[in-house]
């Protein structure tokens, strides 16, 4: 393939020709599969002067492997500062291409970064870079510059054409009708030569979908979706599509030559004497729109962004089938097996210890089975939320919502696959008040715990840093609960977190539901003492506020966590640490 393409090029500059023969060169031959990049809009320049940029090594080191070498993570050494580029100077234009060649640790990486203004950890100590004359900033890089990563950051379970149909809806102007929309989704597969596998999953590394080179012209298309910065090729699918896509392909390449007329560069000066100075190259006027991309007054709002964004996790989310059926067989599993070690009927009752025991398991084994999975989650998804709100795809809040309410069928249908084989298992209070109390206080105390999980994910930048936090966080919830050691007998600090432990008060609101306003009989050789389940709670020291009090300060201790998630999302930035 690179052979043919070479030949081609040398019999190019090797002969004269029209303006024909080199359309027919660059996009007719038969055997050719390869995509071509041409420019059908207006005319931009990029152009670098002098560029010298600084980068502080230590600030590309993560605080905690800082810690590891047992180094102040806040720290930082003046010889640690190196000319990552030093006095770079080049110019490119609207049809060219540029080849950024160097070896490991040139400064390639750094130079994409300081263009598309992603320069972290460094600083700019001389030049300038301009874009299409004026100095750049972060609205002309965001109006004129697209940038496709190294990596492909794509959920696994959306089909192609719901990936590119995502972004359409978020990165495409308001004013843009369902029909143009989907009309742009269309002609971008269409360009990419996706159509075979348009309806197919993106898939990843673990998940079977489309192919590595398919997948990477995914991540092209999501960025010629909002950016005409045009792609062309012949497509011979239909006699229809050949000649349309011909005659496309030839205007743009008559349209390209009349551009590069008169430039200074020397790439094109050969092709230029090649062609004579007598040929006269016509082309059809292409419309331009110098107002692209939209403004962001013209972007969809943060209702859409939410919209779109939680019908891209519940599709992603529930097609992963797999995981779905493994998460509910462990919980029913769970459920089942802690209902028959605590089974509770006809002539077999539970002891008062036995029935406490239950209750705090109850609240304390079900919350732990959820941190893990979706930290792992959280992780899996960090660096393509890192990208999208750098790309301004969509903002914190949005996402934030979205991540708190998109997991809630899910959520729903493992309490009640948790909560109800236990329940009559075990034979806890009859009634169908005390099972809706009972079942609605687990929901809440698992579902803060999702959240206290988001907020460590989004805090810390490692998938082993946030499942340590998270398992010590809960872990001192644990033992500060109120079964292990009474409240009563907490010193200082571990009463201070016994405050703000949603397991001390999920349990302590169990015990409400079950002994609260109910005589407990217990048997003691021939004789049964009925104890008052108040005496009960208060010997316990789990009898200090009523059970609506109980429900409220749960949701108080629920929000704090809600606000520390947004808080971690908004300020700190989700950049992933795992490759």
């Amino acid at each position: 393939m690179a052979e043919a393409s070479e030949e081609r090029g040398f019999r190019n500059r090797a002969a004269p020709q029209d303006a024909s023969g080199l359309q027919d060169s660059l996009f007719s031959s038969e055997s050719d599969n390869s995509l071509y990049f041409t420019y059908g809009g207006q005319s931009n320049t990029l152009e670098v002067r002098d560029l010298s940029y600084q980068v502080d090594m230590d600030s590309q080191v993560p605080w905690f492997k800082k810690l590891a070498q047992f180094k102040m993570p806040w720290t930082s050494h003046k010889d640690s500062r190196e000319l990552g580029i030093q006095n770079l100077s080049f110019k490119v234009r609207s049809g060219q291409m540029l080849a950024i060649i160097g070896s490991s640790g040139c400064g390639r990486a750094s130079l994409l970064d300081v263009i598309t203004g992603r320069d972290h950890g460094g600083k700019i100590k001389s030049g300038q870079i301009w874009i299409n004359g004026k100095p750049s900033s972060p609205q002309v890089v965001r109006k004129y510059v697209a940038h496709v990563r190294q990596h492909d950051q794509l959920l696994p379970n959306l089909t192609v054409r719901e990936t590119l149909a995502f972004v359409a809806q978020l990165r495409l102007p308001r004013t843009f009708s369902q029909a143009q929309r989907d009309k742009r989704v269309d002609d971008v597969i269409a360009e990419l030569r996706l159509r075979q596998c348009a309806n197919t999953r993106v898939g990843n590394a673990y998940a079977r979908g489309v192919s590595g080179g398919e997948r990477r012209r995914v991540s092209i298309a999501v960025q010629l979706l909002w950016n005409p910065v045009d792609l062309t090729s012949i497509d011979r699918r239909s006699r229809e599509h050949e000649v349309a896509t011909r005659e496309k392909a030839q205007s743009l390449a008559a349209l390209f030559q009349e551009k590069v007329r008169g430039s200074d560069d020397f790439l094109w000066r050969a092709e230029e004497r090649e062609l004579g100075e007598g040929t006269c190259l016509e082309s059809r006027a292409l419309p331009q729109d110098t107002d692209w991309p939209p403004t962001p007054t013209e972007l969809p709002g943060p209702v859409q962004q939410f919209t779109m964004l939680i019908r891209r996790q519940i599709f992603n989310d529930f097609r992963d089938l797999p995981t779905l059926l493994i998460r509910g067989a462990e919980a029913c599993l769970m459920s089942l097996i802690i209902g028959f070690l605590y089974y509770g009927h006809g002539t077999i009752k539970l002891s008062l210890m036995d029935t406490a025991a239950l209750l705090f398991m109850i609240g304390a084994l079900i919350p732990f089975n959820v941190i893990l999975d979706v930290i792992a989650k959280c992780h899996s998804e960090r660096a393509m939320l890192y990208y999208e709100l750098e790309d301004g795809l969509y903002t914190a809040g949005p996402y934030f919502f979205t991540k708190i309410l998109g997991e809630l069928p899910e959520h729903c249908v493992y309490i009640m696959i948790c909560g109800m084989p236990t329940y009559w298992l075990a034979n806890l209070r009859p009634g169908l008040e005390p099972f809706l109390l009972h079942l609605l206080l687990v929901w809440l105390v698992v579902f803060y715990c999702r959240i206290m999980a988001l907020f460590v994910a989004a805090l810390l930048p490692t998938f082993h840093t946030s499942s340590f936090f998270g398992n010590a966080l809960y872990n001192s919830f644990y033992l500060t609960g109120g079964f292990m050691i009474s409240l009563d007998n907490l010193w200082t600090v571990p009463a201070w977190i016994s405050k703000v432990s949603f397991l001390r008060w999920c349990f302590e609101g169990l015990m409400h539901i079950q002994f609260k306003g109910h005589t407990y009989h217990m048997v003691v050789g021939n004789f049964t003492i009925p104890i008052p389940g108040d005496v009960i709670l208060t010997s316990m020291g789990l009898n200090s506020y009523p059970l609506y009090a109980i429900y409220l300060i749960l949701m108080g201790i629920g929000g704090g966590f809600m606000i520390l998630y947004y808080v971690a999302l908004r300020f700190i930035k989700q950049k992933s640490y795992q490759d």
